[in-house]
């Protein structure tokens, strides 16, 4: 199993950054998750074949969506602040959970950078 991420970058606070990830497999739950240097990897966004789940700090700033034809996951992130930045992982799983173990299967991690 390959998943693939992409979009991440430096950009200014308030700006707008859009990751995608692109899965070999079609998966029932596709996530986003984000680790900061020094800092254990934490929940972002889920979304499964009809809802989605979000982290408090992300809630009305980030949005995760999918294309199942393509197995993709994107999350358009908008609002950026410095306390955003992370390595941000991309993960599929067999269930929509907030929990990194729960996801078997992750992408190799996309730096986001945002100045203040």
């Amino acid at each position: 199993v390959q998943l693939q991420a992409s979009g991440g970058g430096l950009v200014q606070a308030g700006g707008s950054l859009r990751l995608s990830c692109a899965a070999s497999i079609s998966s029932y739950a596709m996530g986003w998750f984000r680790q900061a240097p020094g800092k254990e990897r934490e929940f972002v966004a889920a979304i499964n074949w009809s809802s989605t789940l979000y982290a408090d700090s992300v809630k009305g700033r980030f949005t995760i969506s999918r294309d199942n034809a393509k197995n993709t996951v994107c999350l358009q992130m908008n609002s950026l602040k410095p306390e955003d930045s992370a390595v941000y992982y991309c993960a599929v799983g067999p269930s929509r959970t907030t929990v990194v173990t729960n996801y078997p299967y992750w992408g190799q991690g996309t730096q986001v950078t945002v100045s203040s």
